[in-house]
Protein backbone atom coordinates (compact mmCIF):
# COMPACT_ATOMS: atom_id res chain seq x y z
CA UNK A 1 0.00 0.00 0.00
CA UNK A 2 1.29 2.96 -0.98
CA UNK A 3 -0.92 5.58 0.56
CA UNK A 4 -2.98 5.49 3.81
CA UNK A 5 -6.60 5.71 3.06
CA UNK A 6 -8.87 8.18 4.93
CA UNK A 7 -11.86 6.92 6.84
CA UNK A 8 -15.01 8.60 8.05
CA UNK A 9 -16.59 6.65 11.19
CA UNK A 10 -19.25 6.34 12.99
CA UNK A 11 -18.43 6.39 17.00
CA UNK A 12 -22.07 5.73 18.27
CA UNK A 13 -23.94 7.42 21.31
CA UNK A 14 -21.54 8.23 23.99
CA UNK A 15 -19.74 4.95 25.74
CA UNK A 16 -22.07 2.45 23.39
CA UNK A 17 -19.48 0.37 23.80
CA UNK A 18 -19.39 -0.65 27.53
CA UNK A 19 -23.15 -0.49 27.54
CA UNK A 20 -24.29 -3.74 26.92
CA UNK A 21 -24.57 -4.48 30.33
CA UNK A 22 -26.37 -1.75 32.18
CA UNK A 23 -28.69 -1.02 28.51
CA UNK A 24 -28.72 -3.75 26.24
CA UNK A 25 -26.81 -3.25 23.57
CA UNK A 26 -28.41 -0.94 21.10
CA UNK A 27 -29.72 -2.46 17.60
CA UNK A 28 -26.93 -1.64 14.84
CA UNK A 29 -23.97 -1.79 17.63
CA UNK A 30 -22.66 -5.11 16.88
CA UNK A 31 -21.95 -4.16 13.23
CA UNK A 32 -20.28 -1.14 14.30
CA UNK A 33 -18.34 -3.25 17.09
CA UNK A 34 -17.22 -5.35 14.43
CA UNK A 35 -16.31 -3.03 11.54
CA UNK A 36 -14.10 -0.95 14.23
CA UNK A 37 -12.45 -4.46 15.22
CA UNK A 38 -11.99 -5.28 11.68
CA UNK A 39 -10.46 -1.75 10.94
CA UNK A 40 -8.14 -1.75 13.62
CA UNK A 41 -7.00 -5.98 12.89
CA UNK A 42 -6.22 -4.29 8.97
CA UNK A 43 -4.49 -1.43 10.15
CA UNK A 44 -2.82 -2.22 13.13
CA UNK A 45 0.28 -3.48 11.54
CA UNK A 46 0.75 -0.72 9.11
CA UNK A 47 0.32 2.60 10.30
CA UNK A 48 2.90 4.81 12.24
CA UNK A 49 0.41 7.13 14.04
CA UNK A 50 -3.45 8.32 13.69
CA UNK A 51 -4.72 11.71 13.04
CA UNK A 52 -8.72 12.10 14.39
CA UNK A 53 -10.92 14.72 13.74
CA UNK A 54 -13.68 14.18 16.05
CA UNK A 55 -16.88 15.77 15.08
CA UNK A 56 -16.71 16.48 19.34
CA UNK A 57 -14.21 19.25 19.25
CA UNK A 58 -15.11 22.62 16.90
CA UNK A 59 -12.75 26.08 17.45
CA UNK A 60 -12.55 29.24 15.85
CA UNK A 61 -9.00 27.89 13.96
CA UNK A 62 -7.39 24.71 13.66
CA UNK A 63 -6.81 22.92 16.77
CA UNK A 64 -4.02 20.87 17.25
CA UNK A 65 -3.77 18.59 20.85
CA UNK A 66 0.21 18.65 21.41
CA UNK A 67 0.14 16.50 24.78
CA UNK A 68 2.43 13.63 24.94
CA UNK A 69 0.11 11.94 27.17
CA UNK A 70 -3.56 13.17 26.36
CA UNK A 71 -6.38 12.55 29.16
CA UNK A 72 -9.87 11.38 28.62
CA UNK A 73 -12.16 14.19 27.81
CA UNK A 74 -15.69 12.59 28.93
CA UNK A 75 -18.02 15.20 26.94
CA UNK A 76 -21.17 13.23 26.94
CA UNK A 77 -23.60 12.94 29.87
CA UNK A 78 -26.19 11.23 31.58
CA UNK A 79 -24.77 7.51 31.88
CA UNK A 80 -23.73 5.14 34.53
CA UNK A 81 -21.04 6.14 36.80
CA UNK A 82 -18.20 3.50 35.60
CA UNK A 83 -18.11 5.27 32.20
CA UNK A 84 -17.17 8.50 33.18
CA UNK A 85 -13.64 6.09 34.67
CA UNK A 86 -12.67 4.25 30.99
CA UNK A 87 -9.20 4.10 30.46
CA UNK A 88 -7.31 4.31 27.00
CA UNK A 89 -3.87 5.04 27.34
CA UNK A 90 -2.54 6.43 24.04
CA UNK A 91 0.39 8.10 23.44
CA UNK A 92 0.64 11.57 22.06
CA UNK A 93 2.43 12.62 19.29
CA UNK A 94 3.65 15.85 19.26
CA UNK A 95 6.16 15.45 16.04
CA UNK A 96 3.07 14.41 14.10
CA UNK A 97 0.80 17.49 15.72
CA UNK A 98 3.86 19.68 14.40
CA UNK A 99 3.56 18.40 10.96
CA UNK A 100 -0.14 18.58 11.05
CA UNK A 101 0.62 22.43 11.80
CA UNK A 102 3.09 23.04 9.35
CA UNK A 103 0.92 21.07 6.83
CA UNK A 104 -1.97 23.49 7.80
CA UNK A 105 -0.15 27.04 8.01
CA UNK A 106 2.33 26.20 4.69
CA UNK A 107 -1.58 26.21 3.30
CA UNK A 108 -2.83 29.61 4.85
CA UNK A 109 -4.41 28.02 7.45
CA UNK A 110 -4.00 30.20 10.93
CA UNK A 111 -3.86 27.53 13.58
CA UNK A 112 -3.44 27.22 17.84
CA UNK A 113 -1.79 24.67 20.25
CA UNK A 114 -3.93 22.47 22.99
CA UNK A 115 -1.91 20.69 25.34
CA UNK A 116 -5.04 19.93 28.23
CA UNK A 117 -8.25 18.80 26.27
CA UNK A 118 -7.67 15.08 25.72
CA UNK A 119 -9.39 12.75 24.16
CA UNK A 120 -13.34 13.52 23.46
CA UNK A 121 -15.47 10.12 22.56
CA UNK A 122 -15.19 10.73 18.98
CA UNK A 123 -11.97 9.56 19.07
CA UNK A 124 -11.52 7.55 22.50
CA UNK A 125 -14.52 5.53 22.22
CA UNK A 126 -14.01 3.89 18.11
CA UNK A 127 -10.86 3.56 19.01
CA UNK A 128 -11.12 2.02 22.16
CA UNK A 129 -12.64 -0.45 19.81
CA UNK A 130 -10.25 -0.80 16.62
CA UNK A 131 -7.35 -0.33 18.63
CA UNK A 132 -7.91 -1.37 22.61
CA UNK A 133 -3.95 -1.97 23.01
CA UNK A 134 -3.59 2.26 22.75
CA UNK A 135 0.00 1.72 21.80
CA UNK A 136 -0.46 3.30 18.00
CA UNK A 137 0.04 7.54 18.92
CA UNK A 138 -2.99 9.81 18.02
CA UNK A 139 -3.07 13.21 17.69
CA UNK A 140 -6.52 14.76 17.46
CA UNK A 141 -7.53 18.00 15.54
CA UNK A 142 -10.53 20.26 15.56
CA UNK A 143 -12.57 20.82 13.44
CA UNK A 144 -13.28 25.39 12.86
CA UNK A 145 -16.68 26.52 14.03
CA UNK A 146 -18.09 27.21 10.42
CA UNK A 147 -18.17 24.25 9.20
CA UNK A 148 -17.75 25.40 6.04
CA UNK A 149 -16.74 22.48 3.69
CA UNK A 150 -14.62 24.10 1.46
CA UNK A 151 -12.78 25.23 4.53
CA UNK A 152 -12.76 21.47 5.74
CA UNK A 153 -11.99 20.14 2.01
CA UNK A 154 -9.13 22.48 2.28
CA UNK A 155 -7.97 21.35 5.44
CA UNK A 156 -7.81 17.49 4.07
CA UNK A 157 -5.63 18.38 1.06
CA UNK A 158 -3.34 19.71 3.12
CA UNK A 159 -3.15 16.86 4.87
CA UNK A 160 -2.83 14.51 2.48
CA UNK A 161 0.72 14.14 2.27
CA UNK A 162 0.59 12.65 6.01
CA UNK A 163 -0.60 9.47 4.13
CA UNK A 164 2.26 9.00 2.33
CA UNK A 165 3.76 8.63 5.70
CA UNK A 166 1.98 5.62 7.56
CA UNK A 167 -0.85 7.81 9.32
CA UNK A 168 -4.16 6.57 9.17
CA UNK A 169 -6.67 9.81 9.23
CA UNK A 170 -10.04 9.11 10.77
CA UNK A 171 -13.17 11.71 10.62
CA UNK A 172 -15.12 10.76 13.59
CA UNK A 173 -18.99 11.44 13.58
CA UNK A 174 -22.07 10.43 12.90
CA UNK A 175 -24.70 11.24 10.21
CA UNK A 176 -27.42 11.51 12.82
CA UNK A 177 -27.35 12.72 16.51
CA UNK A 178 -30.41 11.40 18.50
CA UNK A 179 -29.25 10.60 22.12
CA UNK A 180 -33.44 10.30 23.09
CA UNK A 181 -33.41 7.50 20.59
CA UNK A 182 -30.39 5.48 21.85
CA UNK A 183 -31.15 5.93 25.78
CA UNK A 184 -35.13 4.33 25.30
CA UNK A 185 -33.13 0.86 23.81
CA UNK A 186 -36.26 0.42 21.02
CA UNK A 187 -35.15 -0.30 18.10
CA UNK A 188 -37.34 1.70 15.31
Amino acid sequence: MKKMPVYFIPHGGGPWHVMHDAMGDPVGYGGLRTYLTELGQKYRPKIKAILVISAHWEENVPTIHFGQNPPMYYDYYGFPEFTYQLKWDAPGHPQLAEKVETLLNNTGFKTKREYKRGFDHGTFVPLMIAFPEAKIPVVQLSLVYSLDPATLLAMGKALEPLREQDVLIIGSGMSYHNMRGFMSGSSS
